[in-house]
C-alpha cells in the first residue's frame, strides 16, 4: 500500500499552529495542531471530545457553514483536521480563531452532549477544553498565510 501523506510530514520539526494538509480540488484539509507532536502532552479524550463538539457546531453556524466539510479529532490526540470547500486560507485561518475563542469562552451546556445525541455522552471535560485551545489562540493571533506550510528540517538534519 502507498503510504498516505499524513504519514509523510516530518512530526519532529512541527509546533503548535495550522498548516495546509493536502488540497483535493476545491476541497483543502488544514491540520489544526494544538499541541507538540511527540511532545508528550496530549489532549485527553474527554477535552478533545468537548472541543470536537464545540469547534464543529460554531463553524457549521458560522457563516462559512455551507463551506465547512468536516471539523474532527486526530488519532493522536495532537489536534484537529478541519476540511472547506472554497475557502480562502486567511478565511479558515480566522474560522479556527473564531471557533476556538468560542471554546474559551464557551458557558452552558455542551451542544450535543445528551445521551440521545452523543455516543459517549459522558465523556467531556469543559474546563479542559478550555484551557487546551489557549496555546493555538495565542498563536494564531497574527498567524499569516505563510505559516500555513509544513516545517521542513533544517538541511544535515
Amino acid at each position: 500500500m502507498e503510504r498516505i501523506q499524513s504519514f509523510a510530514v516530518n512530526h519532529d520539526v512541527m509546533g503548535i499552529g495550522m498548516y495546509t494538509s493536502r488540497v483535493d480540488g476545491d476541497i483543502t484539509t488544514y491540520d489544526v495542531r494544538m499541541v507538540i507532536p511527540n511532545g508528550g502532552v496530549y489532549l485527553s479524550s474527554s477535552s478533545a471530545h468537548t472541543i470536537e463538539h464545540l469547534f464543529a457546531t460554531f463553524a457549521r453556524n458560522s457563516a462559512l457553514s455551507n463551506q465547512v466539510v468536516y471539523v474532527g479529532p486526530m488519532g493522536c490526540r495532537t489536534g484537529f483536521y478541519l476540511l472547506v470547500r472554497d475557502m480562502a486560507p486567511e478565511v479558515a485561518i480566522n474560522l479556527v480563531r473564531e471557533s476556538l475563542q468560542y471554546v474559551a469562552d464557551f458557558e452552558g451546556e455542551i451542544p450535543g452532549s445528551k445521551k440521545v445525541e452523543c455516543g459517549n455522552y459522558l465523556d467531556h471535560d469543559l474546563a479542559a477544553a478550555k484551557k487546551d485551545v489557549l496555546p493555538l489562540l495565542k498563536v494564531l493571533e497574527d498567524y499569516p498565510v505563510e505559516k500555513l506550510v509544513y516545517p521542513q528540517a533544517e538541511k544535515g538534519v
